[in-house]
């Protein structure tokens, strides 16, 4: 009881501070929490000056990269009519030539936002695949699938914030130049690095160790880091060069179920990477809103953004 009323005491100054989101959410395998979700999903999005902004009922728009702690929050859809239409809204927005590049990340945080939503509601599922035209529904389906499996995973929300430092990611096209380097090396398409660097760690924004101890952007225990790495475990090329061999030693790029599997023994793991692979492969601008998405914690209090330039209250980051 005590450490319950530690830990809501703790999201009180977080709601005051504006990151307490109560009504969305994904998962984190091997930290058990994250999205593994490895973080979870959501976000908000951002305005342009040379496109209509995205909607921002109930939202704080961050900049589209944020360089320190942002609220970042937007309030749930409150109908399955709503929240289709903001499904709608961000994915072709993402997938429109027209949308600056600039915007796709604020536009990725709304999909965020509401694909977590759109998780923790299975009885609206009926009524947003109804609403949501054909064209997009393929698209919503393949997200929803991943989001679903990996909220799946958590086993039972945290008492305690994780010791972490949440930190702006390499930008896209560095992070694309080293999935591609190892592409090139070692055969694994290089959109299925780039879903793993988003599900273990939202694309390199986690610093710490996870609950079983992995670290570094592709989430390494220090026994295999040893046996497939070379260089930094926290350096984003190395990591992402040392997963591309550990999944050809499982398999790939023949294989990548399996590769996949080897990487976290979980069919539902398996299956939202693939999904996410997949998207990416079918549209580069998917890519760059996945890029986009922050870190989520699923905490007994409800689901807590961990905002660039969060570090835990305690001021103790591990890894």
């Amino acid at each position: 009881m005590m450490r319950r009323r530690a830990i809501d005491r703790r999201l009180v100054s977080l709601v005051v501070a504006g990151v307490l989101i109560t009504a969305c959410g994904d998962s984190d395998p091997r930290s058990a929490t994250l999205e593994r979700e490895r973080a979870t999903t959501t976000s908000a999005p951002a305005t342009s000056t040379t496109t209509a902004p995205p909607p921002t009922t109930g939202v704080v728009a961050p900049p589209p990269v944020p360089t320190g702690p942002q609220p970042s929050v937007m309030a749930g859809a409150a109908s399955p009519d709503e929240l289709a239409t903001r499904l709608v809204d961000a994915e072709r927005r993402i997938a429109d030539p027209a949308t600056p590049a600039a915007d796709v990340a604020g536009w990725g945080r709304a999909q965020q936002v509401a694909y977590r939503q759109l998780v923790l509601r299975p009885d609206w599922h009926d009524a947003v695949r109804a609403a949501v035209p054909h064209d997009v529904r393929p698209v919503m389906e393949a997200n929803l699938h991943a989001g679903f499996q990996l909220r799946s995973m958590l086993k039972e929300p945290k008492e305690e914030l994780p010791r972490w430092e949440i930190v702006a990611p390499p930008s896209p096209a560095e992070l694309l130049t080293h999935y591609r380097a190892a592409e090139a090396e070692f055969g694994v398409p290089w959109t299925y690095l780039a879903a793993i660097n988003l599900v273990e760690t939202r694309m390199g924004r986690i610093r710490g160790l996870s609950s079983a101890g992995a670290q570094g952007p592709m989430q390494f225990m220090p026994a295999t880091w040893s046996a497939y790495g070379e260089g930094d475990v926290n350096d984003h090329a190395d990591a992402i060069r040392a997963a591309a061999r550990y999944l050809v030693r499982n398999g790939a790029p023949h294989d990548m179920r399996n590769a996949l599997w080897n990487y976290n023994h979980s069919d539902k793991y398996v299956a939202a990477v693939t999904a996410y692979a997949e998207r990416m492969t079918a549209s580069s601008r998917a890519y760059e809103a996945y890029w986009a998405w922050q870190v989520f914690y699923v905490t007994i209090g409800g689901d807590v953004l961990l905002p660039e330039g969060w570090i835990h209250p305690d001021g103790a980051v591990t890894g």
